[in-house]
């Protein structure tokens, strides 16, 4: 048997993603109008989800990774099962088929220069359980990472009982326990559940916890996320003072290790004291005292954006393999928000990625970055790092 040095599980679906490069601004607001018939291209069929984007970009990336994922014996579902084989067919062995529910597909519109939109169909993903995770894989595996509970039902449904149990059994199999969120509808199931409540249950079997700084805020601070959304201006808006407030909550709540994805601002990362990292398990960080107490704060990289499909999923992969080669927070965050630069380059989730060696090569030749301007004297900028750090 293989040794194994990831399991990602949680949420799989097909991704339908139509080329709209020939619309401009007028034509793709025709195309929404009842009745129009408007011209497209052709259309790319590939895998979405968490287990597709982040676990595939992990084996791109060199990790040896295992997939857990649900769908049905339909179409869809085999189609989702052949994309996968074409990477490597080991990558489906542990893929769950029933008969009795319908594979989750998802049509993504994505325009040049925007922010997609997604129609999804949840399928499968919504009777994912604790029960189909094999533990006795994890218990092989260094790494346990879990993405997009609140598209899940079982897993949000009565306070996140489920997810709560399936953490806490990969916990105890021995794995370090990774988990990401998405964004629901606010007017679904998901939706008006309590997250506050659902987090407080299992960030105490997380080590390494992932959000975007929307869907926390959301989660945790819903004044906060509507003043900053009904403004236009989000991101601008997020200080470091924010995510410091954050970070301290969710480290009280259990976290060991804190990722917030900033979108065009970049990421954050906010890590425990040495004690606490010790006890993630064999995806600890190497050097423990290089990596207790940080607050960093690291720009994104200067790209040409073709679509921004798994950017996010992309960019955890980049952080967890980081972690998993050893390598110091640093290196970590900025191969994260590397790995993430070149997802955006291409329309789908996995096309534009590189292997570990090409991405780090392109970072380690002067990639240019954005630029990120933050006001806070507790703060400093790192122009060898080419990062802030919090004094």
């Amino acid at each position: 048997m293989r040794e194994i040095s990831a399991v990602v599980a949680g949420h799989i679906c097909l991704d339908i993603i139509p080329d709209l490069s020939t619309l401009n601004a007028e034509g793709f607001a025709q195309a929404f109008q009842p009745g129009r018939l408007v011209e497209v291209g052709d259309a790319t069929l590939c895998t979405g989800g968490s287990v597709s984007n982040t676990g595939l970009a992990l084996h791109r990336l060199g990790i040896s990774t295992c997939l857990i994922g649900k769908v049905g014996k339909d179409v869809f579902g085999q189609a989702v099962l052949d994309i996968i084989d074409s990477y490597a067919p080991d990558l489906t062995l542990n893929m769950v088929v029933d008969k009795n529910v319908s594979t989750s597909y998802t049509l993504i519109i994505s325009p040049n220069g925007s922010d997609r939109t997604f129609l999804h169909n949840p399928g499968a993903n919504h009777t994912f359980c604790a029960a189909d995770v094999n533990y006795s894989l994890t218990a092989q595996a260094r790494l346990f990472h879990f993405g997009y509970p609140p598209v899940m039902r079982r897993m949000y449904y009565l306070d996140g009982i489920e997810l709560t149990e399936m953490m806490r059994r990969v916990k105890a199999s021995g794995a370090t326990t990774s988990l990401d969120m998405c964004y629901p509808d606010p007017a679904s199931e998901a939706g008006k559940s309590d997250w506050r409540k659902i987090l407080s249950g299992v960030l105490p079997s997380v080590d390494i916890f992932l959000p975007s700084i929307e869907e926390i805020l959301w989660m945790l601070r819903r004044d906060t996320f509507q003043k900053f959304n009904e403004s236009g201006k989000f991101l601008e808006q997020v200080t470091p003072a924010l995510l410091s407030d954050l970070s301290s909550e969710l480290i009280e709540m259990g976290v060991r290790m804190l990722v917030i994805k900033l979108g065009e601002r970049g990421m954050y990362l906010r890590s425990s004291d040495k004690t606490e990292l010790a006890k993630m398990g064999p995806a600890a960080p190497v050097d423990l005292d290089a990596w207790a107490n940080q607050e960093l704060w690291v720009p994104c990289f200067k790209v040409n954006v073709a679509g921004t499909t798994g950017s996010g999923d992309s960019t955890i992969a980049g952080f967890l393999a980081g972690l998993l080669r050893g390598l110091e927070p640093i290196q970590a965050v900025t191969m994260a928000v590397a790995v993430g630069a070149c997802n955006v380059e291409a329309a789908d989730a996995l096309s534009g990625l590189r292997s570990w060696e090409e991405t780090s090569a392109r970072v380690s030749v002067g990639w240019q970055r954005l630029p990120l301007y933050i006001q806070d004297s507790a703060w400093r900028w790192d122009a060898s790092a080419e990062l802030w750090r919090k004094n």
